[in-house]
């Protein structure tokens, strides 16, 4: 799944121009040079130092390539996301859907409080908040992560755990709010006991028929 385009939005890069040629060919190989550049780059100084001469110093592209192809911090950071999109991530299958909520929010904790993962996957929320280009990007890829990881719900509902018409994204989205309110706005703990409420409160009111869709 891939980032909604942001052609010409302040002059940045497109989503998805980077890598449009033969898969595993040239172009391929330099949007994953520049791809891992630019995470190790976010990593080290965060998206406000993030910038297209370093980018093309660690990747070993050529600055005058990467300035054409992603243009700015943005182009780059909407890159690695719109990549990313398109990587599959583990979906859990613990038999219950109270499990497998409670395996999604650990990932999504754990993530970005993860000591080598967590600074850039906190640098690319910042990213997003801070431009409209990275913004979309972040949206694109969350939704894919939401519509992929709904298959647990879809799951229960054929258990019989969760009632006929549960809408999964709704019900995923639920489970992880809290710890992205409690990473980004209120900078507060994330820990187990976060993360398993947040799960298990999103199981009661699933079965409480909450997320039933109108024409479920």
């Amino acid at each position: 799944m891939s980032a909604e385009g942001a052609e010409g939005a302040e002059g940045g890069a497109s989503v998805g121009t980077a890598g449009t040629a033969r898969p595993g060919g040239r172009t391929a190989r330099t949007r994953e040079a520049v791809r891992e550049a630019t995470l190790a780059e976010l990593a080290d100084k965060g998206f406000a130092g993030l910038t297209v001469e370093a980018v093309a110093a660690r990747s070993g592209v050529h600055k005058t390539t990467v300035y054409r192809r992603w243009r700015n911090a943005a182009g780059l950071a909407a890159d690695a996301l719109d990549l990313a999109s398109t990587e599959p991530w583990p979906i859990p299958d613990t038999g219950t859907i109270a499990g497998d909520l409670r395996a999604i929010t650990a990932l999504v904790s754990t993530g970005f409080l993860d000591a080598t993962d967590g600074p850039t996957a906190r640098a690319l929320v910042v990213a997003a908040v801070r431009d409209p280009i990275a913004s979309d990007a972040l949206r694109g890829f969350l939704v894919g992560r939401l519509v992929d990881a709904g298959s647990v719900v879809e799951r229960a509902v054929e258990r019989g755990e969760l009632p006929p018409g549960t809408d999964g994204v709704e019900v995923v989205r639920a489970a992880v709010a809290p710890l992205y309110y409690r990473l980004f706005i209120t900078n507060e703990p994330v820990g187990d006991a976060v993360s398993t409420r947040a799960a298990d409160a999103a199981v009661v009111a699933a079965r409480a028929g909450v997320f039933v869709t109108d024409d479920g």
